[in-house]
């Protein structure tokens, strides 16, 4: 059973959709799925699977990536009404949530490019229990960078990691030692830390709740130390102060990417 097999199983338990049960029989019939508003697309493949598991098919007319307006018709599904109402609110979630988290990252990622054309707008785990796989991929879609995938992907030290060591070098060690061939993050909140740990050749610093003025000056002393650490920047961003920060990071991970992103909105019609 994959994902979306148990998205299904939440929906239709072992009953079934017993309105359009009640109200159909295996009448054939079309439907449009319908944007209410501008948007970078995202969430099709998964809408097609939903359909084709009911038995019923999705045609795109626009793919994963592009920019729609309003009123656009981005997708037909062709197959039995009962297949095509059990499927479409599952079907509208996936494309509703990616869409809106898509076009969240895609206005930061043009914004923040304007003034560093290198700099990559990063999501956070600060995602939905059992739907992270395609929030990280709606970040993608919308030329954004998921960051890592869990906890077992990348070695990142924070501040309640921290917390347990007399400084920040003792904790840099201990992991150094344990951990090969894999990235090491660590999250300061500090100047005094970063430089710290800019000398232990780190591979990323993240400076956390940093003003822009202080992330900069900070940033310049870190690069002097070593060049090839990636700074990343980290609290508090949104899109009023995301460009103070663009001319100078390597990096900005934005948790309401996620986790408090607003669905984009669309709507299925049987025609």
């Amino acid at each position: 059973m994959d994902d979306i097999d148990r998205y299904l199983l939440e929906d239709l338990d072992n009953l079934g959709d017993i309105t359009s049960n009640s109200l159909f029989n295996d009448e054939i019939a079309k439907a449009h799925i319908i944007a209410k508003e501008n948007m970078i697309i995202a969430g099709l493949d998964e809408a097609k699977i939903v359909f084709n598991k009911l038995d019923a098919e999705m045609v795109f007319f626009t793919k994963n990536g592009n920019f729609i307006k309003k009123n656009t018709v981005v997708a037909e599904i062709i197959g039995p009404i009962k297949s095509i109402l059990t499927g479409e609110r599952l079907a509208l979630n996936f494309i509703c949530r990616m869409s809106g988290i898509a076009t969240e990252t895609k206005k930061l990622t043009d914004l923040c490019k304007l003034k560093n054309p290198n700099i990559k707008i990063a999501g956070t785990r600060k995602t939905t229990p059992g739907f992270r796989k395609y929030e990280k991929k709606a970040i993608e879609i919308g030329g954004g960078y998921p960051h890592r995938s869990g906890l077992y992907d990348v070695v990142m030290v924070k501040d309640n990691h921290l917390k347990q060591f007399i400084s920040v070098e003792k904790a840099i060690n201990k992991v150094k030692q344990k951990v090969k061939n894999n990235i090491i993050e660590i999250e300061v909140e500090n100047e005094t830390d970063a430089i710290i740990a800019a000398k232990l050749d780190v591979d990323v610093i993240m400076l956390d709740n940093f003003t822009p003025i202080k992330a900069e000056v900070v940033t310049k002393k870190i690069k002097k130390i070593n060049p090839n650490i990636t700074i990343e920047i980290s609290g508090g961003i949104n899109d009023k102060n995301i460009i103070k920060y663009a001319s100078f990071s390597d990096r900005i991970s934005i948790g309401y990417l996620t986790h408090s992103i607003k669905s984009k909105n669309l709507s299925l019609e049987i025609i």
